[in-house]
C-alpha cells in the first residue's frame, strides 16, 4: 500500500554559539516519515533528540537543511505561519505537559480549537475528555490534578485538532512506572483511533519498541534506522 510522507528531513543541521565555539548539535540529519506509521528516535543525553523533535515541529529553525511538512517547507515560513501549521497539522505532547496554569482541563483543550478560529468547542473538548478518562474533572486547574491526569490533559489537547502528525517528547518521562504505562496505552489507542502519524523522543526503549521504527542518534548525527517488526493493523 502506498503511503504518502508526511515529515521529511533533509541534511538538517543545528548549530549554538557557546562563547568563541560554534557547537555542531545535530549534524546531517535525513529521514521521512510516512503517513499512519508510528517511530521513536532514542540516543544518550546530549545526542540531540529533543532538539531534532522541536526543528520538525516548528518550534525552533535549523541552521541549514529542510524539515517538510506535508510537503509544506518549514524554514520558508514566519513564525505566524509556523504557529498555524503547528495548530493545523501538528500535536505536541511535552514531558512537563505544558498546560495553562490559569485555565480548566476543558479549557486547555478548547485552546487549539479557539485557535483555529472554531465555535461551540466545548462539547468537543468535553467528549476528548471524557475519552481519556477525565469527564469528571473539566473543571479542575492544572495543579488540581496528579501528574498522570495532567499529561492525559495534554494527551486530549494534542488530539483535539485531529493532527497528521503528532510528537511526544518523554510523554512518560516525569510520571511513575505504573502511571506512565497507563498514559502510554492511551497514547496510543489515541493514535490508532485516529490514524495519526507518531514520532516520539524517548529514554526508554520498551516504549520505543513499541513503533513501527526507531532512529538511534549519537552525538548528533543518526547512526541506525531499524523497523522493529511491529506492525500496524491500519496499514495492512
Amino acid at each position: 500500500m502506498n503511503k504518502s510522507i508526511v515529515l521529511r528531513v533533509s541534511n538538517l543541521v543545528k548549530e549554538y554559539q557557546s562563547g568563541s565555539r560554534r557547537l555542531r548539535v545535530l549534524d546531517d540529519i535525513s529521514f521521512d516519515i510516512e503517513q499512519g506509521t508510528t517511530g521513536a528516535i532514542v540516543g544518550p543525553s546530549g545526542s540531540g533528540k529533543t532538539t531534532l523533535l522541536a526543528l520538525c515541529a516548528g518550534l525552533d529553525q535549523a541552521t541549514s537543511g529542510q524539515v517538510e511538512v506535508n510537503g509544506i517547507s518549514v524554514a520558508g515560513l514566519s513564525e505566524d505561519e509556523r504557529s498555524v501549521l503547528r495548530n493545523e497539522q501538528i500535536g505536541f505532547v511535552f514531558q512537563n505537559f505544558q498546560l495553562m496554569p490559569t485555565l480548566t482541563a476543558l479549557e486547555n483543550v478548547m485552546v487549539p480549537l479557539e485557535l483555529r478560529g472554531e465555535r461551540k468547542v466545548r462539547d468537543k473538548a468535553a467528549s476528548m475528555l471524557e475519552k481519556v478518562g477525565l469527564g469528571d474533572r473539566l473543571s479542575h486547574y492544572p495543579v488540581q490534578l496528579s501528574g498522570g491526569e495532567q499529561q492525559r490533559v495534554a494527551l486530549a489537547r494534542a488530539f483535539i485538532n485531529d493532527p497528521q502528525i503528532l510528537f511526544a517528547d518523554e510523554p512518560t518521562g516525569n510520571l511513575d512506572e505504573d502511571t506512565g504505562e497507563k498514559v502510554t496505552e492511551l497514547l496510543f489507542d489515541l493514535n490508532a483511533d485516529s490514524g495519526t502519524t507518531l514520532l516520539l523522543v524517548t529514554h526508554d526503549l520498551d516504549l520505543a519498541a513499541r513503533t513501527g521504527r526507531i532512529i538511534r542518534l549519537k552525538g548528533g548525527r543518526i547512526v541506525s534506522d531499524e523497523l522493529t517488526g511491529v506492525a500496524d493493523e491500519r496499514l495492512v
